[in-house]
């Protein structure tokens, strides 16, 4: 059986699933990196303040991407904080004000993230879901320029 836009259900079920996670890894991080910009302290602060404003504001756009994304496949994001809390590989964390470690808190998020998007961009492929598959490449493209960016920031 295929849904509206010619998939089949069976895939749609299991990438809506798997972009259910994706969501909320993406959530965690997005509020991580909020409170990265609002306490980051230090000799960097100016640079990072505005470096993790840029994140976050690519991450809120990438959340409705994906929810929509979510609904075009013809299920219902996951939208609750403690669901977002239960799927998220992501941790939450707090009042970090050093802009080294949140720098790292970064990169580390994105090689969970990375990594989830790979096997999403495998399912997609298998499943002929091309728009999916789009948004995958393209938010692994442009996550693996940042992390070298972010790595030789941190001197790494």
């Amino acid at each position: 059986m295929k849904n509206k836009i010619g998939l089949k259900t069976q895939d749609c079920i299991q990438l809506s699933d798997q972009l259910n996670q994706l969501l909320s890894n993406y959530q965690l991080l997005y509020m991580n990196v909020r409170g990265f910009h609002w306490n980051i302290k230090g000799n960097n602060f100016f640079e990072l303040h505005v470096k993790f404003e840029e994140i976050y504001n690519n991450l809120q756009l990438k959340i409705d991407e994906l929810a929509e994304r979510i609904l075009t496949l013809g299920f219902t994001p996951v939208h609750s904080y403690s669901d977002h809390l239960k799927h998220s590989s992501v941790k939450e964390k707090t009042n970090i004000s050093d802009g080294k470690l949140a720098m790292e808190e970064v990169l580390n998020a994105f090689e969970i993230i990375i990594l989830l998007q790979r096997e999403i961009l495998a399912i997609a492929g298998d499943a002929n879901d091309e728009g999916t598959n789009a948004l995958m490449s393209d938010y692994i493209r442009e996550q693996e320029k940042l992390t070298w960016m972010y790595s030789a920031y941190l001197n790494q």
